[in-house]
Protein backbone atom coordinates (compact mmCIF):
# COMPACT_ATOMS: atom_id res chain seq x y z
CA UNK A 1 0.00 0.00 0.00
CA UNK A 2 1.13 3.39 -0.29
CA UNK A 3 2.31 5.87 2.30
CA UNK A 4 -0.78 7.60 3.77
CA UNK A 5 -0.46 11.11 4.04
CA UNK A 6 -2.94 13.46 5.64
CA UNK A 7 -3.64 17.46 5.30
CA UNK A 8 -4.77 19.27 8.01
CA UNK A 9 -7.64 22.11 8.03
CA UNK A 10 -8.36 24.02 11.38
CA UNK A 11 -5.11 25.72 12.71
CA UNK A 12 -6.54 27.01 16.08
CA UNK A 13 -6.53 24.85 19.36
CA UNK A 14 -7.05 21.36 18.15
CA UNK A 15 -5.83 21.57 14.60
CA UNK A 16 -1.94 21.20 15.65
CA UNK A 17 -2.72 18.54 18.57
CA UNK A 18 -4.05 16.70 15.16
CA UNK A 19 -0.48 17.30 13.65
CA UNK A 20 1.86 16.72 16.38
CA UNK A 21 -0.58 13.34 17.16
CA UNK A 22 -0.09 12.24 13.44
CA UNK A 23 3.65 12.98 13.45
CA UNK A 24 4.00 10.69 16.53
CA UNK A 25 2.49 8.19 14.66
CA UNK A 26 4.38 8.33 12.03
CA UNK A 27 2.46 10.37 9.43
CA UNK A 28 2.94 12.44 7.00
CA UNK A 29 1.33 15.40 6.89
CA UNK A 30 1.49 17.48 3.86
CA UNK A 31 0.15 20.62 4.93
CA UNK A 32 -2.44 22.59 7.22
CA UNK A 33 -5.13 25.07 6.17
CA UNK A 34 -5.87 27.84 8.79
CA UNK A 35 -8.66 30.53 8.55
CA UNK A 36 -6.45 32.97 7.10
CA UNK A 37 -3.14 32.94 4.53
CA UNK A 38 -1.49 34.47 7.84
CA UNK A 39 -2.48 31.50 10.00
CA UNK A 40 -1.90 28.81 8.06
CA UNK A 41 1.61 30.35 6.94
CA UNK A 42 1.96 30.67 10.59
CA UNK A 43 1.16 27.24 11.46
CA UNK A 44 3.06 25.48 9.00
CA UNK A 45 5.94 27.35 9.86
CA UNK A 46 5.46 26.47 13.91
CA UNK A 47 5.06 22.96 13.18
CA UNK A 48 7.16 21.81 10.59
CA UNK A 49 5.22 21.28 7.79
CA UNK A 50 5.65 21.88 4.12
CA UNK A 51 2.81 23.54 3.05
CA UNK A 52 0.04 26.37 3.39
CA UNK A 53 -3.03 25.49 2.14
CA UNK A 54 -4.62 28.47 0.21
CA UNK A 55 -7.87 27.24 0.80
CA UNK A 56 -9.72 24.21 1.34
CA UNK A 57 -10.77 23.16 -3.05
CA UNK A 58 -6.90 23.10 -2.55
CA UNK A 59 -6.42 20.38 -0.32
CA UNK A 60 -9.48 18.75 -2.13
CA UNK A 61 -7.13 18.30 -5.26
CA UNK A 62 -3.91 17.54 -3.70
CA UNK A 63 -3.33 13.99 -5.61
CA UNK A 64 -0.82 12.95 -2.24
CA UNK A 65 -3.67 13.73 0.02
CA UNK A 66 -5.35 10.65 0.72
CA UNK A 67 -6.77 11.92 4.83
CA UNK A 68 -8.79 15.28 5.92
CA UNK A 69 -8.50 16.15 9.50
CA UNK A 70 -11.10 18.66 9.84
CA UNK A 71 -10.55 20.74 12.99
CA UNK A 72 -12.22 23.74 12.26
CA UNK A 73 -15.57 25.34 13.94
CA UNK A 74 -18.27 23.03 14.19
CA UNK A 75 -20.78 24.70 11.28
CA UNK A 76 -18.34 23.95 8.95
CA UNK A 77 -17.65 20.25 9.23
CA UNK A 78 -20.74 18.81 7.78
CA UNK A 79 -19.76 20.69 4.16
CA UNK A 80 -16.16 19.65 4.57
CA UNK A 81 -16.81 16.15 5.69
CA UNK A 82 -19.15 15.94 2.28
CA UNK A 83 -16.68 17.46 -0.01
CA UNK A 84 -13.53 15.57 1.13
CA UNK A 85 -15.66 12.17 1.13
CA UNK A 86 -17.06 13.02 -2.59
CA UNK A 87 -13.08 13.95 -3.70
CA UNK A 88 -12.45 10.44 -2.57
CA UNK A 89 -10.71 11.07 0.77
CA UNK A 90 -11.03 9.33 4.19
CA UNK A 91 -11.63 11.73 6.94
CA UNK A 92 -11.07 11.90 10.61
CA UNK A 93 -13.61 14.76 12.12
CA UNK A 94 -13.93 16.65 15.08
CA UNK A 95 -17.21 16.45 17.25
CA UNK A 96 -19.93 17.19 16.42
CA UNK A 97 -20.37 15.97 13.18
CA UNK A 98 -22.16 18.52 12.07
CA UNK A 99 -25.29 20.81 12.96
CA UNK A 100 -28.41 18.32 13.23
CA UNK A 101 -28.91 14.87 12.93
CA UNK A 102 -30.46 15.66 9.39
CA UNK A 103 -26.76 16.80 8.41
CA UNK A 104 -24.75 13.56 9.74
CA UNK A 105 -27.45 10.84 8.69
CA UNK A 106 -26.38 11.66 5.58
CA UNK A 107 -23.21 11.86 6.09
CA UNK A 108 -22.92 8.40 7.79
CA UNK A 109 -24.67 7.05 4.35
CA UNK A 110 -22.34 8.83 2.35
CA UNK A 111 -18.91 7.42 4.04
CA UNK A 112 -20.89 4.03 3.76
CA UNK A 113 -21.44 4.33 -0.15
CA UNK A 114 -18.48 5.65 -0.87
CA UNK A 115 -16.23 2.97 1.01
CA UNK A 116 -14.06 5.26 3.20
CA UNK A 117 -12.51 5.47 6.32
CA UNK A 118 -14.97 8.09 8.80
CA UNK A 119 -13.80 8.41 11.99
CA UNK A 120 -15.01 10.79 14.99
CA UNK A 121 -12.13 11.92 17.12
CA UNK A 122 -13.79 10.68 20.67
CA UNK A 123 -9.91 10.92 21.49
CA UNK A 124 -10.78 10.26 25.66
CA UNK A 125 -12.08 6.50 24.62
CA UNK A 126 -8.66 5.89 24.21
CA UNK A 127 -6.95 6.59 27.75
CA UNK A 128 -5.60 3.09 28.25
CA UNK A 129 -8.14 2.52 31.82
CA UNK A 130 -11.00 3.50 30.02
CA UNK A 131 -10.03 0.85 27.07
CA UNK A 132 -9.63 -1.42 29.95
CA UNK A 133 -12.54 -0.96 31.69
CA UNK A 134 -14.38 -1.51 28.28
CA UNK A 135 -12.58 -4.82 28.40
CA UNK A 136 -13.59 -5.56 31.78
CA UNK A 137 -17.37 -4.67 30.97
CA UNK A 138 -17.02 -7.26 28.31
CA UNK A 139 -15.38 -9.94 30.20
CA UNK A 140 -18.65 -9.73 32.75
CA UNK A 141 -16.55 -8.67 35.44
CA UNK A 142 -19.24 -5.73 36.66
CA UNK A 143 -22.10 -7.60 35.91
CA UNK A 144 -24.78 -6.08 35.39
CA UNK A 145 -24.90 -2.23 35.36
CA UNK A 146 -27.30 -0.50 37.74
CA UNK A 147 -26.66 3.03 37.39
CA UNK A 148 -23.99 5.05 35.35
CA UNK A 149 -23.00 8.89 36.57
CA UNK A 150 -20.70 11.70 35.70
CA UNK A 151 -19.63 15.03 34.71
CA UNK A 152 -17.67 17.06 32.39
CA UNK A 153 -16.46 20.38 34.14
CA UNK A 154 -14.83 23.00 33.01
CA UNK A 155 -14.03 27.11 34.34
CA UNK A 156 -12.77 28.93 31.03
CA UNK A 157 -16.06 30.46 30.54
CA UNK A 158 -16.67 31.18 33.94
CA UNK A 159 -16.37 35.38 33.65
CA UNK A 160 -18.77 36.78 31.60
CA UNK A 161 -15.98 38.88 29.72
CA UNK A 162 -14.91 35.03 28.50
CA UNK A 163 -15.34 34.90 24.61
CA UNK A 164 -15.26 32.17 22.18
CA UNK A 165 -16.96 31.35 19.19
CA UNK A 166 -18.59 28.48 20.28
CA UNK A 167 -20.47 30.56 22.60
CA UNK A 168 -22.36 31.49 19.40
CA UNK A 169 -25.64 29.01 18.44
CA UNK A 170 -24.92 30.15 14.36
CA UNK A 171 -21.22 29.06 15.00
CA UNK A 172 -21.11 26.21 17.43
CA UNK A 173 -25.23 25.20 17.34
CA UNK A 174 -27.84 25.24 19.79
CA UNK A 175 -26.36 23.51 22.51
CA UNK A 176 -22.90 24.44 23.90
CA UNK A 177 -22.21 22.63 27.19
CA UNK A 178 -23.41 19.49 26.52
CA UNK A 179 -22.82 18.96 22.56
CA UNK A 180 -19.28 20.42 23.27
CA UNK A 181 -18.01 18.65 26.04
CA UNK A 182 -21.01 16.37 27.23
CA UNK A 183 -21.36 14.41 23.95
CA UNK A 184 -17.06 13.09 24.95
CA UNK A 185 -18.76 12.12 28.12
CA UNK A 186 -21.71 10.21 26.29
CA UNK A 187 -19.66 8.65 23.85
CA UNK A 188 -17.43 7.12 26.21
CA UNK A 189 -20.33 5.74 28.39
CA UNK A 190 -21.39 4.34 25.49
CA UNK A 191 -17.65 2.73 24.69
CA UNK A 192 -17.27 1.47 27.90
CA UNK A 193 -20.47 -0.45 28.71
CA UNK A 194 -22.45 -0.42 25.17
CA UNK A 195 -25.87 0.97 26.47
CA UNK A 196 -27.84 3.08 24.01
CA UNK A 197 -29.74 5.48 26.33
CA UNK A 198 -33.65 5.41 25.53
CA UNK A 199 -35.09 8.11 27.20
CA UNK A 200 -33.38 11.40 28.48
CA UNK A 201 -34.94 14.45 30.88
CA UNK A 202 -32.78 17.55 30.95
CA UNK A 203 -32.39 21.15 32.71
CA UNK A 204 -30.31 23.23 30.92
CA UNK A 205 -28.69 27.19 31.86
CA UNK A 206 -27.43 29.96 30.41
CA UNK A 207 -25.26 31.58 33.67
CA UNK A 208 -24.14 34.55 31.60
CA UNK A 209 -27.43 35.67 29.21
CA UNK A 210 -24.91 38.49 27.81
CA UNK A 211 -21.33 38.19 27.43
CA UNK A 212 -18.63 40.58 26.03
CA UNK A 213 -16.85 40.26 23.12
CA UNK A 214 -13.95 41.38 22.10
CA UNK A 215 -13.52 43.96 18.76
CA UNK A 216 -10.73 41.97 17.40
CA UNK A 217 -9.03 38.59 17.98
CA UNK A 218 -9.41 36.51 21.31
CA UNK A 219 -7.03 33.61 21.85
CA UNK A 220 -8.80 30.67 23.86
CA UNK A 221 -7.72 28.90 26.84
CA UNK A 222 -5.25 31.46 27.94
CA UNK A 223 -6.32 31.51 31.69
CA UNK A 224 -4.56 34.24 33.97
CA UNK A 225 -2.01 35.05 31.20
CA UNK A 226 -1.93 38.47 30.83
CA UNK A 227 -4.28 39.90 27.96
CA UNK A 228 -4.08 43.78 26.55
CA UNK A 229 -7.08 46.01 27.63
CA UNK A 230 -9.21 45.40 24.39
CA UNK A 231 -12.31 47.10 23.31
CA UNK A 232 -15.00 44.83 23.93
CA UNK A 233 -19.32 44.79 22.88
CA UNK A 234 -22.19 42.77 24.18
CA UNK A 235 -23.94 40.37 22.92
CA UNK A 236 -26.81 37.85 24.09
CA UNK A 237 -26.24 34.23 24.44
CA UNK A 238 -28.51 31.94 23.94
CA UNK A 239 -26.48 28.79 24.41
CA UNK A 240 -25.94 27.05 27.87
CA UNK A 241 -22.91 27.09 30.36
CA UNK A 242 -24.51 24.09 32.91
CA UNK A 243 -26.65 21.47 32.32
CA UNK A 244 -27.71 18.58 34.17
CA UNK A 245 -29.34 15.33 32.47
CA UNK A 246 -31.24 12.56 33.77
CA UNK A 247 -30.97 9.45 31.53
CA UNK A 248 -32.68 6.19 31.28
CA UNK A 249 -30.99 2.93 29.81
CA UNK A 250 -32.30 0.20 27.24
CA UNK A 251 -32.12 -2.86 30.10
CA UNK A 252 -33.02 -0.50 33.19
CA UNK A 253 -30.17 1.09 33.97
CA UNK A 254 -30.59 4.69 35.15
CA UNK A 255 -27.73 7.19 34.80
CA UNK A 256 -27.41 11.37 35.46
CA UNK A 257 -24.35 13.74 33.35
CA UNK A 258 -23.66 17.35 34.91
CA UNK A 259 -21.89 19.41 32.42
CA UNK A 260 -20.22 22.85 33.20
CA UNK A 261 -18.43 25.29 31.53
CA UNK A 262 -18.92 27.33 34.47
CA UNK A 263 -16.75 25.97 37.66
CA UNK A 264 -14.10 27.54 38.87
CA UNK A 265 -10.94 25.88 39.28
CA UNK A 266 -12.13 23.16 37.30
CA UNK A 267 -9.94 23.17 34.19
CA UNK A 268 -10.45 19.85 31.95
CA UNK A 269 -12.66 17.29 34.47
CA UNK A 270 -14.67 14.46 33.15
CA UNK A 271 -15.49 11.83 35.33
CA UNK A 272 -17.52 8.46 35.80
CA UNK A 273 -18.82 6.17 38.13
CA UNK A 274 -20.26 2.72 37.11
CA UNK A 275 -22.22 0.70 38.99
CA UNK A 276 -22.28 -2.80 38.22
CA UNK A 277 -23.72 -5.94 39.96
CA UNK A 278 -20.38 -7.34 40.30
CA UNK A 279 -18.16 -3.91 41.23
CA UNK A 280 -18.01 -0.27 40.57
CA UNK A 281 -15.33 1.78 38.46
CA UNK A 282 -14.34 5.10 39.31
CA UNK A 283 -12.15 7.33 36.89
CA UNK A 284 -11.33 11.05 36.60
CA UNK A 285 -9.01 12.86 33.40
CA UNK A 286 -7.37 14.78 35.77
CA UNK A 287 -5.70 11.98 37.02
CA UNK A 288 -5.75 9.19 33.80
CA UNK A 289 -3.10 6.87 34.84
CA UNK A 290 -5.62 5.48 38.12
CA UNK A 291 -8.63 3.80 37.94
CA UNK A 292 -10.96 3.55 41.48
CA UNK A 293 -12.40 -0.24 41.45
CA UNK A 294 -15.24 -0.90 44.38
CA UNK A 295 -16.12 -3.84 45.99
CA UNK A 296 -18.78 -5.04 48.68
CA UNK A 297 -16.64 -7.43 50.61
CA UNK A 298 -13.50 -7.08 50.08
CA UNK A 299 -11.33 -3.85 50.52
CA UNK A 300 -11.12 -1.58 47.41
CA UNK A 301 -8.70 -1.83 44.28
CA UNK A 302 -6.83 1.04 42.68
CA UNK A 303 -5.61 0.01 39.15
CA UNK A 304 -2.60 1.93 38.24
CA UNK A 305 -2.28 2.23 34.27
CA UNK A 306 0.60 0.00 33.88
CA UNK A 307 1.02 -2.70 31.05
CA UNK A 308 2.06 -5.40 32.82
CA UNK A 309 -1.27 -5.41 34.87
CA UNK A 310 -3.57 -4.42 32.27
CA UNK A 311 -5.58 -6.90 29.68
CA UNK A 312 -4.62 -7.59 25.93
CA UNK A 313 -6.85 -4.49 24.22
CA UNK A 314 -5.84 -1.85 26.69
CA UNK A 315 -1.97 -2.87 26.47
CA UNK A 316 -1.86 -2.42 22.65
CA UNK A 317 -2.85 1.35 23.30
CA UNK A 318 -0.13 1.87 26.31
CA UNK A 319 3.15 2.87 25.16
CA UNK A 320 4.97 3.13 28.45
CA UNK A 321 5.42 1.00 31.50
CA UNK A 322 3.88 2.03 34.49
CA UNK A 323 4.85 5.18 36.55
CA UNK A 324 5.53 6.91 33.15
CA UNK A 325 2.15 8.50 32.42
CA UNK A 326 0.41 8.85 29.57
CA UNK A 327 -2.18 11.78 29.22
CA UNK A 328 -4.19 14.25 26.70
CA UNK A 329 -2.00 14.15 23.66
CA UNK A 330 -1.24 10.56 24.16
CA UNK A 331 -5.43 10.10 23.78
CA UNK A 332 -5.01 11.81 20.13
CA UNK A 333 -2.05 9.76 19.08
CA UNK A 334 -3.70 6.27 20.24
CA UNK A 335 -7.52 7.32 18.34
CA UNK A 336 -5.37 7.96 15.18
CA UNK A 337 -3.18 5.22 15.50
CA UNK A 338 -6.60 2.57 15.47
CA UNK A 339 -8.18 4.91 12.17
CA UNK A 340 -4.39 4.52 10.29
CA UNK A 341 -4.38 1.23 11.15
CA UNK A 342 -7.41 0.51 9.83
CA UNK A 343 -6.97 1.77 6.73
CA UNK A 344 -3.75 0.11 6.38
CA UNK A 345 -5.08 -3.03 7.17
CA UNK A 346 -7.09 -2.30 3.47
CA UNK A 347 -10.46 -3.92 4.49
CA UNK A 348 -12.98 -1.38 4.63
CA UNK A 349 -15.72 -3.63 5.12
CA UNK A 350 -14.44 -4.64 8.08
CA UNK A 351 -15.93 -3.89 11.79
CA UNK A 352 -14.46 -0.84 12.61
CA UNK A 353 -11.88 -0.08 15.68
CA UNK A 354 -12.09 3.55 16.01
CA UNK A 355 -14.95 6.11 16.83
CA UNK A 356 -17.54 5.98 13.35
CA UNK A 357 -19.50 8.90 11.55
CA UNK A 358 -21.81 6.83 12.95
CA UNK A 359 -21.04 7.40 16.43
CA UNK A 360 -20.68 11.23 15.80
CA UNK A 361 -24.49 10.78 14.52
CA UNK A 362 -25.85 8.70 17.69
CA UNK A 363 -24.39 11.79 19.86
CA UNK A 364 -26.44 14.38 17.40
CA UNK A 365 -29.39 12.60 17.69
CA UNK A 366 -28.99 12.84 21.67
CA UNK A 367 -28.15 16.07 21.71
CA UNK A 368 -31.23 17.06 20.40
CA UNK A 369 -33.26 14.73 22.76
CA UNK A 370 -31.87 16.62 25.16
CA UNK A 371 -32.45 20.14 23.97
CA UNK A 372 -36.35 19.02 23.52
CA UNK A 373 -36.53 17.90 26.96
CA UNK A 374 -34.90 20.87 28.46
CA UNK A 375 -37.76 23.29 26.00
CA UNK A 376 -40.49 20.90 26.70
CA UNK A 377 -39.58 20.70 30.68
CA UNK A 378 -40.56 16.58 29.91
CA UNK A 379 -38.93 13.15 29.42
CA UNK A 380 -38.24 12.57 25.86
CA UNK A 381 -37.42 9.41 23.90
CA UNK A 382 -34.54 9.20 21.77
CA UNK A 383 -34.95 9.03 18.25
CA UNK A 384 -35.60 5.85 16.39
CA UNK A 385 -36.01 4.42 19.89
CA UNK A 386 -38.79 2.52 20.98
CA UNK A 387 -40.99 3.60 23.35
Amino acid sequence: MQKIRTAVVGAGFIGPVHVEALGRIGVEVTGILGVSKAESELAMKTLGLPKAYQDFDEVLADKNVQVVHIATPNRLHYAMAKAALNAGKHVMCEKPLAMNSTESSELVELAWRAGLAAGVNYNIRYYPLNIEAADMMKRGDLGRIYSVCGSYVQDWLFHPTDYNWRVLAEEGGALRAIADIGTHWLDLVHAITGLEVQTVCADLSTVHPVRQRPLGEVETFKGKQEKPAIRTESIDIATEDYGCVLLRFHGGARGCLWVSQVTAGRKNCLRYELAGSERALAWCSEQPNEMWIGHRDKPNESLIRDPALLGDKARRFTNYPGGHNEGFPDSFKQCFRAFYDYIKAGDLAAPTTFPTFADGHREIVLCEAILQSHRQGRWVHVKGERS
